[in-house]
This record gives structure tokens, C-alpha cells and sequence, in this order.
């Protein structure tokens, strides 16, 4: 099961008229995900173009900062001078924002997939909510949170998760938004549960806020299956917190159960309480926060008018021996809108996968459309074995075990889709299963039709 919470952006019609736009702007929410501020200006994630976006006071666009650390980023703090991505695999990236954004370090998740928040140097993380995984229990001695040392290294746990009826449903049960203040204390909302939680820096419960929004809670639960397809009911309720420079907590979440009417809550941090609650228009995604205390929203598809969108070229470009070593190159496939495929023959999902990507193969029309596989293995014989097994119709090269450090991805499979000119479309993490197949044949014909 992949959750991945994110929307467009626009600007708030409001805010054209520039002359009544409140001053001192600090971003509190972007695309569902929680800004963060550093260096004086509001940072934020911007998944889909696979950066990070900074903007003044005034919330103008001031810099850009991509490579190939930031794939797709989910969420983002301060962590001292730096700043903390969390990437929607749960790696975390920590950025030099001077310059062109200099990769410090980066760790894997200390959980199946981590959302990370910073206060000084205290780093905790907890299970994402932009990513759940299924069919992954753990004991129930498992910590809720992580905290975690500068390079990355778990150093404790604080809480216990909440274990559901169906063991294997923990993993969504416990993910949440997560926040910490310069005392050390933590703010947790979990995504499927009506609270937000404070603890202290020792993980005590210090207290529990409720919106009241159902008569009672109920963990998910197992609906019957379609296919091969794993089906899940639950209530989505916590998408992200923030602490605003007045020193309240900004809880973003749902009124629904699929978290399409969205309402902003301000809440007491000392008691909990809840101070106000902003119900979001279908436009208003972008929240904001000035110097007196005032919710300032935008409908954002020109918040970054002066921040290019531009398509980033796939690189490097490869040239790869096939199973008959003769040489591809990236080049060959100029003019075609190509699915470029990395897996393993030790890869599970990637032997899930594959029949769906030979049966795309084979829905769409070779004039316009290629995928070529590149296999990540070491062991060239398991490799042939594994093409023997599945007999794909489309090329596949041999990485030779460096594809990971080339192309920086974070697991298998890892996909990238290319337009005619060779430049990024979507990457795509994962297996997804055949709805993600259905969105990405969507996603194909649409590029098809461009010339």
C-alpha cells in the first residue's frame, strides 16, 4: 500500500491584491507538508519537482535547490544551519542551503519509512504518514518515536505504539506527523487516530488533545480483496504539524475520512487546548502564518512563478551492455517517451512487478513508447535466469551492481519516466501494484500525445 498525501498549490485570489497582504509571512504548510524556517526564509518541499523551494518574508520565491539527494522530498526542518529532508522513502537528507544546496549527509530510515522534525541538533522521527507500508508488524514494545543523533544513528525511543487488532495493520496505526520544540518535548498526530499528543523530552505524556470529529475510533481494518489487490478501511485524520513563530502548534488535518476537506487547528502547546480552528477551502493548501498571529492561505499554482518547473534531463546518461553485450545508449531512445526500469533478480516487488511492466509493454505502441530494464545484479547468472523466467519483450541492460551509487536511488524497484526529450516525468518507488500501473499508463498515453 503506498499513501503518498500531496496537492497542487495556487496562489489565493486574495492575494493579488498585493497592497492587503498581511507582512512578515512565515510558512507554516505546503502541499500538505510542513515548512520549515532557516537562514530568515520559509523552506519548503515541493514533491513533484523534486526539490526544495525557499521564499521571503512575503512568501516570494527566492531559490530552488535539487539534485540528486532530493528525489522527492515530504517534509523538512531546521536542523542548527542545515536543513533536514525527509524523503518520501524515509531517508534522510540534510542539505547546506548556501549555494547550490550541498549534500552534508544522508541516513537510511530507522523505520520501514521515517518522517523526520529538528529542533537545534535534537533529531526524532517517526512512521511516515506520506508512505505506509502494509503487512509489516512489529512487537509491541516498539518504540513510537526515534530519537536520533546528527549523522543519523538511532540513540532511544520514547512512547509505545498502539498495536491494532491486525498486527499487520501497525504500520499505518502508527504513522503520524511529528514536531519538537527547543525544550526537547514532541508533538505527534497520528494519521489515523482523532489526538495529538505532547511528550517530554523523556517521552511522558504530558497531554492529549481530541477534535471530537467521530463518536468513537476504530483502528483500520482489512476489507475483502479485489484480485491481488490488499484493501484497507481507515479515517485519515493528521496530515502535518508545525510550530509557528508565536510559539502555538499548527495541527493540519481532516474533517473527512479521506482527507479531501481539510481544516487548520492552533492548539496551546503548555495545556493542549485547541485556540482556534481554520476550515480550508478545496483551494487554500498553502497555510501561512504572519507577525501577529493571523492564518494567511493561498491557492498556490503561482506561488513560484519566478522558481522554474522546468523538466530535469535524466542523468547521467547510460550506455550498458545488453544480454548480448552490444552497447545502449540513453540517445537511442531520443523521440520516445521511455520508462527507464532498475531491478534485481534478488528483488521480491521486482518479480511482482514485472509482469505488469511486460503487459504495459504490450498495451502501448512501439512508435512512440520503450522501457528499458536495467538489472542492478552482480551475479550475471542470476540475472539471465531471471529474463529467462520472465521472457521480457523490451531491452535489458546489465548495471553490474553500480546503479545505486549512479543514480542514487533508495530500493528496488525504482522507475523514472521520460518525455520524448529525455527529461524526468515522474520517478516512482516501489511496487504499487496494478492502480499504480493504471495511473501510470494514464500518465504515459498523456506524454504520447505531446510532440
Amino acid at each position: 500500500m503506498r499513501r503518498a498525501l500531496g496537492a497542487a498549490l495556487c496562489l489565493w485570489a486574495a492575494w493579488a491584491c498585493r497592497s492587503t497582504a498581511p507582512s512578515g509571512l512565515t510558512l507554516l504548510f505546503y502541499n500538505r507538508s510542513p515548512a520549515a524556517v532557516l537562514g530568515g526564509r520559509s523552506w519548503a518541499p515541493d514533491a513533484g519537482n523534486a526539490r526544495v523551494l525557499a521564499f521571503d518574508d512575503r512568501l516570494r520565491p527566492v531559490k530552488s535547490l535539487s539534485g540528486a539527494a532530493v528525489a522527492m522530498p515530504m517534509a523538512v526542518a531546521a536542523l542548527g544551519n542545515r536543513l533536514l529532508v525527509s524523503e518520501e522513502t524515509g531517508e534522510g537528507v540534510v542539505l547546506d542551503t548556501a549555494g547550490a544546496g550541498t549534500l552534508v549527509r544522508e541516513w537510511p530510515s530507522p523505520f520501514p519509512v521515517a518522517v523526520y522534525a529538528a529542533a537545534g541538533n535534537r533529531i526524532v522521527a517517526t512512521r511516515s504518514p506520506y508512505r505506509v507500508p502494509s503487512l509489516t508488524p512489529e512487537p509491541p514494545d516498539a518504540p513510537l518515536i526515534r530519537v536520533l543523533d546528527t549523522l543519523g544513528r538511532p540513540l532511544e525511543g520514547l512512547a509505545a505504539i498502539h498495536v491494532p487488532a491486525t498486527p499487520f495493520l501497525t504500520q499505518i496505526t502508527n504513522a503520524g506527523a511529528i514536531a519538537v520544540d527547543s525544550g526537547g518535548a514532541v508533538y505527534y498526530a497520528p494519521l489515523v487516530r482523532d489526538e495529538i499528543v505532547k511528550y517530554g523530552a523523556s517521552g511522558a505524556r504530558l497531554w492529549t488533545t481530541t477534535r471530537r470529529l467521530r463518536p468513537s475510533e476504530t483502528d483500520p481494518v482489512y476489507l475483502p480483496t479485489q484480485g491481488r489487490e490488499l484493501r484497507v478501511a481507515e479515517a485519515l485524520v493528521n496530515v502535518a504539524l508545525a510550530l509557528g513563530p508565536d510559539g502555538r502548534l499548527y495541527a493540519l488535518g481532516a474533517d473527512d475520512s479521506a482527507a479531501t476537506q481539510l481544516r487548520v487547528d492552533v492548539l496551546d502547546t503548555a495545556s493542549g487546548a485547541i485556540l482556534a480552528t481554520r476550515r480550508l477551502g478545496a483551494n487554500e493548501t498553502a497555510v501561512a502564518v504572519d507577525d501577529a498571529g493571523r492564518i494567511a492561505t493561498f491557492d498556490a499554482a503561482v506561488l513560484a512563478p519566478g522558481v522554474s518547473s522546468t523538466r530535469q534531463a535524466f542523468a547521467p546518461a547510460f550506455a550498458l551492455p545488453d544480454t548480448a553485450g552490444d552497447t545502449v545508449t540513453l540517445a537511442q531512445f531520443a523521440g520516445k517517451v521511455t520508462l527507464v526500469d532498475f531491478w534485481a533478480s534478488w528483488c521480491d516487488p521486482c518479480r511482482q512487478e514485472f509482469p505488469h511492466m511486460i503487459d504495459l509493454y504490450r498495451q502501448l505502441g512501439r512508435d512512440d513508447f520503450e522501457i528499458v530494464a536495467i538489472a542492478d545484479d552482480v551475479d550475471r547468472a542470476s540475472m539471465l535466469a531471471f529474463i529467462r523466467e520472465f521472457h521480457p519483450p523490451f531491452p535489458v541492460l546489465a548495471g553490474g551492481g553500480r546503479m545505486k551509487q549512479e543514480y542514487h536511488y533508495r530500493g528496488l524497484p525504482y522507475s523514472v519516466l521520460l518525455d520524448r526529450q529525455g527529461r524526468v516525468v515522474e520517478r516512482y518507488f516501489g511496487f504499487g501494484g496494478s492502480e499504480e500501473f493504471r495511473r501510470l499508463s494514464a500518465t504515459i498515453a498523456r506524454e504520447m500525445r505531446v510532440r
